[in-house]
């Protein structure tokens, strides 16, 4: 507990250093590819081995740049529907939900260089033939992180190539990659 205190006061104070550089509001939206990954989910049993498939995603954020360093994100994800015929058996997973960030940006000319920290608070629904499992679904909570590289146009666009990696309980394996755009207003 001391270390988050101490991390949230060193923060505030590289905050207020450059309280009055590149702050300030924005939002913006993204597509990608989610890939996920569970050799087993002990709840369906054993038709789902190697459960390994993609999709594609979208994602809407809005966020506040303390400085330019510095900023909280929240974003909605849809990570699509995942599926993969198993032994004769169509497996679809649906998972999307809201997240929670802390971005750290190294700025570097027009290109930024960021790296976020966050909480996801997601549905996840397992579908076996399309027959809800309802011990393999419900509502999740677990870590995801980031990195990034953005580069801002006429002051104000933002486009970014990301990388983000949820680290779930359920899942062996789950990352997405994003391309997006934000506006700073």
């Amino acid at each position: 507990m001391k270390h988050i205190a101490a991390t949230l006061i060193l923060l505030g104070l590289v905050s207020a250093a450059w309280a009055d550089e590149g702050k300030g509001f924005y939002i913006g939206a993204g597509v990608g590819q989610f890939n996920v990954e569970a050799d087993n989910i002990d709840e369906i049993g054993p038709i789902v081995q190697e459960f390994d498939s993609d999709s594609t995603s979208f994602e809407i954020f809005a966020g506040w740049k303390f400085n330019k360093f510095i900023s909280a994100e929240a974003a909605y994800l849809d990570y699509g529907s995942p599926d993969e015929n198993i032994g004769g058996v169509n497996v679809k997973a649906d998972i999307n939900g809201a997240a929670l960030f802390l971005v750290g940006t190294l700025p570097i000319g027009p290109l930024e260089v960021y790296g976020k920290v966050g909480y996801l608070m997601y549905d996840l629904e397992v579908d076996v033939g399309n027959q809800k499992v309802d011990a393999a679904s419900g509502g999740e909570d677990d870590p995801i992180y980031g990195v990034g590289l953005g580069m801002v146009l006429f002051k104000k666009l933002e486009a970014r190539l990301e990388y983000q990696y949820l680290d779930s309980n359920r899942l062996d394996q789950s990352d997405a990659l994003w391309l997006a755009a934000a506006w700073r207003f």
